[in-house]
């Protein structure tokens, strides 16, 4: 089955936003890149896909007019095979990337970026609803710690966890670098 791999929201408006952390950014950057890598080496279509919304102004850094709507710096560069700019949470909403996947026979998503909870799930799920099979490839997402509406500290540990459980076996294969492209062979 073609697959195609979702590089999700990898873009350095995240360093610009209250939330980020460089804690966990270098284990992220090696499994992200191995996985495009792995992609690249097995000419699987690796799709770039960047986030903006919010106010055109400079202070915004998910905006165009911001110049952070732009690859995060570590991010190995490759060729994207396409590249779309999403405005919403799922990467399927609005983008033209359901049209892409179609035309280019692709049944197989393998989901990776930033963040793990919001973009990179809400892909998953709704490339699941819609019929594809998903890669959804944990150790090459990355969130950042949270609080609950208690007030309470959500790591973002936990976060990748429950993450995974409920996507497990109901919306998407969660898997590491290396099951997602032993996969492809």
């Amino acid at each position: 089955m073609p697959s195609a791999l979702l590089v999700i929201d990898v873009q350095e408006s995240f360093r610009h936003h209250p939330s980020f952390s460089e804690r966990d950014l270098p284990n992220y950057l090696a499994a992200q890149n191995a996985l495009i890598a792995g992609c690249v080496a097995r000419a699987v279509p690796v799709v770039r896909i960047f986030h903006s919304d919010g106010p055109e102004t400079m202070d915004n850094p998910f905006s165009l007019a911001s110049g952070h709507v732009r690859p995060l710096q570590g991010l190995s560069d490759f060729d994207a095979s396409a590249t779309f700019i999403k405005h919403r949470h799922s990467a399927l909403v609005g983008t033209g990337l359901e049209v892409w996947l179609t035309r280019h026979g692709i049944g197989r998503l393998i989901v990776s970026g930033i963040r793990t909870e919001q973009c990179c799930e809400t892909t998953t799920r709704h490339a699941s609803d819609l019929g594809w099979s998903v890669d959804f490839v944990t150790e090459a997402t990355l969130t950042f710690d949270m609080v609950q509406p208690d007030g309470r500290p959500l790591s973002a540990a936990d976060i990748q966890s429950r993450t995974a459980t409920v996507l497990k076996d109901r919306f998407a294969r969660i898997c590491s670098v290396t099951e997602a492209l032993e996969q492809l062979s």
